[in-house]
């Protein structure tokens, strides 16, 4: 296995979870160099180290490039458009994509990369920028089994442990399938503080007995400020979700899986993005439910914590 000092590293992408991200690998003594689209926000980082460039294609004499960013055409732009890191003469030995993409858009620049002798990691992930600072991001991975081995300690180092599932796109399933469950199990959370509430029962009671049971999980317990005080700082947006929602129905369209509940939970997202609601974190989802249950919701202010 690979030591944290063995390579250099290009990061792109420093927005809620690259950032923190990066500023992981900075803090472990990785050499990191940083591309960010708008230039201003990765600044901070050269406070603890980061060099910071002007375009991706500034990073290809790094060992390793990693990809923090919105969509699969990014990814590409970032790869391979105007300056893309991988349109160099030198070429870095390895690309992860941390990205939330689908898998016909990492399929593509896997190829790409490919042909031109650089190994490609799909290397999802599941938390959100203060769950990568409290070191509890977790990561899933495919791709080349030696290439994994290169970057292991980096990914160990940026989350709390990485899981390996073997080539090709594998993880770009997995990560569907987890944002999935993140959106089900949001707007099930939210119908069932509406129905407790209506029913006199606060929030924060239900989510204490919700986070002590066997129901309970990191996110629920995470979220549990959220949907007690009504915070909608965003972590994730509505937006976001709608589109990882998408690529799940997707890909349950052409594999012939029939996913009612998702299609569902999609149609109630559209609700609260058709209501304006697109910048601010998806537990809105709480509030729309409480709309059309004739609930008027107030923040509890209660003093519950993140479980982090």
């Amino acid at each position: 296995m690979a030591n944290l000092t063995d390579h250099t590293v290009g990061w792109i992408g420093v927005g809620r979870m690259g950032y923190p991200m990066a500023e992981r690998l900075l803090k472990a003594g990785c050499d990191v160099s940083i591309y960010n689209r708008t230039r201003s926000k990765a600044e901070p980082l050269a406070d603890l180290g980061g060099k910071i460039v002007d375009t991706p294609k500034e990073l290809a004499g790094c060992d390793i490039i990693f990809t923090m960013v919105s969509t699969g055409d990014d990814l590409v732009n970032v790869a391979f458009g105007d300056n893309g890191v991988l349109t160099a003469d030198t070429k870095p030995k390895l690309l992860v994509d941390c990205s939330s993409v689908s898998e016909e858009a990492s399929a593509d620049v896997r190829a790409r990369a490919a042909k031109l002798g650089v190994d490609m990691l799909a290397s999802p992930v599941s938390g959100n920028g203060k769950v990568v600072k409290a070191g509890k991001l977790t990561i899933v991975t495919s791709g080349p089994r030696p290439a994994f081995d290169i970057a292991e300690p980096y990914l160990n180092e940026v989350g709390r442990g990485v899981t390996y599932v073997g080539d090709g796109e594998l993880a770009r399933m997995i990560k569907i399938c987890h944002n999935v469950l993140l959106g089900v199990y949001t707007q099930c959370l939210a119908e069932i503080l509406v129905l407790a509430e209506k029913g006199g029962v606060a929030r924060s009671d239900t989510m204490d007995f919700i986070n002590g049971s066997v129901m309970g999980s990191m996110f629920s317990q995470y979220k549990t400020p959220s949907l007690v005080n009504l915070d909608l700082t965003p972590t994730f947006t509505p937006i976001l979700l709608r589109k990882d929602l998408d690529l799940g129905l997707k890909a349950g369209e052409n594999l012939g899986v029939e996913l009612p509940v998702t299609q569902v939970t999609r149609d109630m997202v559209q609700r609260a993005v058709d209501a304006g609601h697109t910048d601010c974190d998806f537990s809105v989802l709480l509030q729309m439910q409480a709309e059309v249950s004739g609930l008027k919701l107030e923040s509890e202010d209660a003093d519950v914590g993140t479980g982090l």
